[in-house]
């Protein structure tokens, strides 16, 4: 029976979270009040920000061939209203240029690093999907087991390669949102190598055997700490570089980045701090974190290179500012405290459960404001796509955003989670809103960047081609394989006349599929790491095309060509 020392802490908790939704909303709508009344500056102004003077109606896309760069410029220009070829100004061009040279040695550090990490994580994980139908593979060395192996795989591709790659396309995205060089870049560079340090010493510890057992949290207090630092140590330079921005109106690209870089080390810290959360508490931070981690991390780093780099790479401004930052704002109000329903069944208040419900499927509005968004800028250019590798990853990864939020919303709901609750559908859901979402909008930024970067464009364009079809393939048969395996796993752990294990034998075959799709990914992995460190190592520029800024008619005399 509960004391009434118990029931007035309830009651004040109700009320307190109660009082912050209402609070968001109140918030939602004095915001959309104030954005009708022209506070946040002009649609017109915000939208054509990261745009130079008559930059428009050309399309800027440095990984495609210079046949490919022609046909796109010339798809542009066919569907744009006006066909006149647009130039920017040398003094433009020349500050572009500068800006992108301003980041080179932080993203080139975090990128490459991301890049080792999405190698090793993927040959962890593929041992992980395969101990799974094959339970005597590699069981002799404890660091092998499951328990250890797969946890090490979650770390290596959430901490290492998805955060030090989110990270990197934050830094290069700054001085040219701004246009402006990046100011602090040895901040992050010793961010980025705290954070690393981290990251192996996790990774280590996991493998011995100490590990919290907290999914997303396994990391011990020492490697923990070294995170919290190494991030908050990385989002220095956009503080030191707003202060010398170069634009009277910060594109919605920058809200998201502000967001991302302060938001994490604030839920890392909280999450974990020692000799706080216990019991029932610890559960209910645990999803706190997992998801927002989802949600105010990795979603923000995604969404801003995806506004920046699809209207950039089509020279047109994005479908509806005013609605990008709609899209902002309710994602910031209502995402907050989703995580709960991982908890639906278990010994939580049902009101906190309840809460956490609303407000998934409140996160419809964001959703739907990205995606028409994000679509509605790519209609009526979709043959783009065959031209521009970013467009095609980027594109299909807004996509991913929308059908994995969705998803999302509906899971959440009593009766779905019922089913799908303690499944391989969970971890379907997982992989489609952090790989098919996230990963492939990095994939599709680290081709845009790194040309900019190192001053020369792709080795092989073929290889772009062969990773993305790898990829897409894998990742499909991975995807429906478990959604469906998962489904019907949580029917028979409902039906009370079958014994438990044959909810385990109706996932073997998905289980198959589920490694043949990770096989095919880690495959497109390889591919990938190996271009991009032939690219790192070649010695070979170009003077024209894409990476040259070539498709832009100024001359050598006046514009600056040294290697960028």
């Amino acid at each position: 029976m509960a004391s009434p020392a118990s029931d007035a802490a309830v009651s004040m908790s109700v009320v307190l979270l109660l009082a912050s939704f209402v609070l968001s909303l109140g918030g939602l709508f004095i915001f959309i009040a104030s954005m009708t009344r022209g506070l946040f500056g002009t649609a017109e102004e915000g939208s054509r920000v990261i745009f130079a003077p008559d930059e428009e109606n050309t399309s800027e896309e440095p990984a495609a061939s210079p046949a490919d760069q022609a046909r796109l410029q010339a798809e542009m220009r066919g569907v744009a209203t006006s066909a006149r070829p647009s130039e920017m100004s040398a003094a433009d061009l020349a500050a572009r240029i500068r800006a992108d040279q301003s980041s080179a040695g932080p993203v080139l550090l975090c990128l490459s690093l991301a890049v080792l990490w999405l190698m090793l994580g993927s040959f962890a994980g593929l041992t992980s999907s395969l101990k799974l139908h094959l339970p005597d593979l590699l069981v002799g060395p404890a660091w092998l087991t499951f328990g250890r192996i797969r946890p090490a795989h979650l770390n290596a591709v959430i901490y290492g390669w998805s955060s030090l790659a989110g990270v990197g396309v934050a830094l290069w995205l700054i001085p040219r949102l701004l246009k402006t060089e990046l100011v602090g870049g040895r901040y992050a560079i010793a961010g980025a190598v705290l954070w690393n340090v981290g990251v192996v010493a996790g990774i280590a510890a996991i493998l011995m055997g100490h590990s919290t057992g907290l999914e997303w949290l396994e990391f011990p207090l020492a490697p923990a700490s070294l995170l919290t630092v190494g991030g908050a140590l990385m989002g220095v330079p956009l503080i030191l570089t707003m202060k010398r921005r170069r634009v009277k109106h910060l594109y919605v690209s920058v809200w998201y980045l502000g967001a991302a870089l302060l938001w994490f080390p604030l839920l890392y810290a909280v999450a974990n701090a020692p000799g706080v959360h216990f019991g029932v508490e610890q559960a209910t931070m645990n999803w706190w974190y997992g998801h927002n981690v989802l949600g105010l991390w990795f979603t923000p780093l995604g969404l801003a290179a995806a506004y920046y780099l699809i209207p950039k790479v089509l020279g047109t401004p994005i479908y509806s500012y005013n609605l990008s930052l709609l899209g902002f704002w309710t994602l910031a109000f209502f995402y907050s405290q989703v995580g709960g329903h991982h908890l639906i069944g278990g010994p939580v208040p049902t009101w906190l459960i309840t809460l956490s419900i609303v407000q998934s499927m409140m996160m419809i509005v964001p959703v739907f404001a990205v995606a028409v968004n994000q679509h509605m800028t790519v209609v009526g250019h979709f043959r783009a796509l065959r031209y521009s590798p970013t467009l095609r990853f980027v594109v299909l990864g807004a996509m991913m955003y929308t059908l994995a939020s969705l998803q999302g919303s509906i899971e959440a709901l009593r009766s779905v989670n019922t089913i799908t609750h303690f499944t391989h559908f969970t971890v379907a859901h997982a992989h489609l809103g952090l790989y098919g979402f996230f990963a492939m909008v990095m994939f599709g930024s680290i081709y845009f960047i790194m040309p900019r970067v190192l001053g020369r464009e792709w080795p092989h364009a073929a290889l772009i081609s062969l990773h993305f079809w790898l990829v897409v393939c894998g990742f499909a048969i991975y995807f429906i394989g478990l959604s469906t395996g998962g489904w019907l796993q949580g029917l028979a752990m409902l039906d009370a006349k079958q014994p438990f294990m044959a909810s385990v034998a109706v996932t073997l075959p998905y289980l198959e599929a589920r490694s043949l799709g990770g096989g095919l990914m880690t495959l497109g992995h390889l591919v990938f790491g190996t271009h991009f460190f032939l690219m790192m190592l070649s010695r070979k520029t170009h003077e024209a095309g894409a990476t040259r800024f070539g498709f832009l008619r100024m001359s050598r005399s006046t514009v600056p060509v040294a290697p960028l």
